[in-house]
């Protein structure tokens, strides 16, 4: 993941307080430019219609872009005043040019305002860990039992093939006996990091429209929904 991708990577840009800032429109995209570190660098910055931003780094010595921005293992003094002078511009960018949302993938941000509005709960994030601080979980309100769960993860994580790109998926309950059939359409993996035969992966990218997951949804609130009354029953008979 790029520099940029990792600043914007909840981020939602707003074409107006772009202009504002002092984008330019240019075909497709918004380009902006600025010097920094004393005029030593020139950053090269442009958003296009779609949301996807990409930044060029260039060297005025020499009129190169500045490659060591790009190498993670090189952390010396001066690369890494680059490299934080850069992040200071773009997390300006970010403040003043953005709207923040609660995950990475517009799909993700959908299925949630759909949740919100049909079950009345917002997720909650109750992991600490910093890898996982992004995994939103929902909840029944009385049980507290979670019905979904979203994360981003990347792509190898998923699928073993050392893709690294990352992807929003939900994970839900499903019927056991309908498991492999679900696992078999495009978009539905078995669950991951949970029982197999009970819970699928849904990646949310639109491969399935928003009407298919709500389905799902439904169909896993309902099961766990189920366990819950069981467990009172349960209860009831001792």
């Amino acid at each position: 993941m790029s520099i940029e991708q990792k600043v914007f990577e909840r981020k939602r840009f707003d074409k107006k307080r772009l202009l504002e800032y002092g984008f330019q429109r240019e075909n497709d995209s918004f380009v902006y430019q600025s010097d920094f570190m004393n005029g030593d660098f020139h950053a090269y910055i442009s958003v296009t219609d779609k949301g996807v931003i990409t930044g060029k780094v260039i060297d005025t010595m020499n009129d190169e872009e500045y490659a060591p921005l790009r190498v993670e293992n090189l952390q010396g003094a001066y690369v890494g005043q680059v490299r934080n002078e850069y992040k200071n511009l773009l997390n300006d960018i970010a403040d003043k040019c953005c709207t923040t949302v609660l995950f990475a993938f517009d799909q993700a941000n959908r299925i949630t305002e759909q949740i919100i509005a049909k079950y009345a709960v917002h997720p909650d994030f109750p992991w600490e860990q910093s890898q996982y601080q992004s995994y939103g979980t929902f909840r029944h309100v009385d049980s507290g039992k979670w019905f979904a769960l979203i994360m981003n993860i990347k792509w190898d994580s998923l699928l073993k093939n050392e893709n690294q790109n990352t992807i929003d998926i939900i994970n839900l309950k499903v019927n056991p006996e309908k498991s492999e059939d679900l696992t078999a359409i495009k978009g539905i993996y078995p669950g991951y990091h949970m029982n197999h035969q009970n819970w699928i992966s849904v990646v949310l990218d639109d491969t399935l429209s928003d009407d298919e997951i709500m389905r799902l949804i439904e169909n896993s609130f309902s099961l766990t929904n189920q366990e819950k009354h069981k467990k009172i029953d349960l209860q009831r008979n001792e």
